[in-house]
């Protein structure tokens, strides 16, 4: 056997294969589930009511307990008026909401699989 035939049958892969995922890959959550939680952990934090929330930001109370679960939409108005109910403004919700995006989504951002050096002679 010839010296290059010989080195070519010693080649390593200088990366393990990726292991495949384990299930199905986890989806990013939706805007409006984000805020919807933010809202609904406040009112509860605060120890209020649905009814009294929606009567303080003029909202019915069956479209704010939608808005909580992620099954509306709120409009930028809406969700001021809710916010300003729980005593927070605006930009502290969607600051709120943005830091659950931020921590939902780091959690299952995949490692490397391989980070070393790799030398060929």
């Amino acid at each position: 056997m010839s010296q290059q035939a010989s080195n070519e049958a010693r080649v390593i892969p200088l990366r393990p294969a990726a292991a495949p995922p384990a299930g199905p890959p986890a989806k990013e959550p939706l805007w409006r589930d984000l805020v919807g939680d933010v809202l609904r952990r406040e009112r509860l934090a605060q120890e209020r009511t649905l009814k009294d929330v929606a009567d303080e930001a003029r909202i019915s109370m069956p479209y704010l307990s939608e808005v909580e679960r992620g099954r509306k939409e709120a409009s930028s108005e809406v969700l001021a008026a809710a916010a300003q109910a729980l005593g927070l403004g605006l930009g502290d919700l969607l600051s709120l909401a943005q830091t659950e995006l931020t921590r939902h989504t780091t959690r299952r951002t995949p490692k490397a699989p391989y980070n070393g050096l790799c030398l060929a002679a």
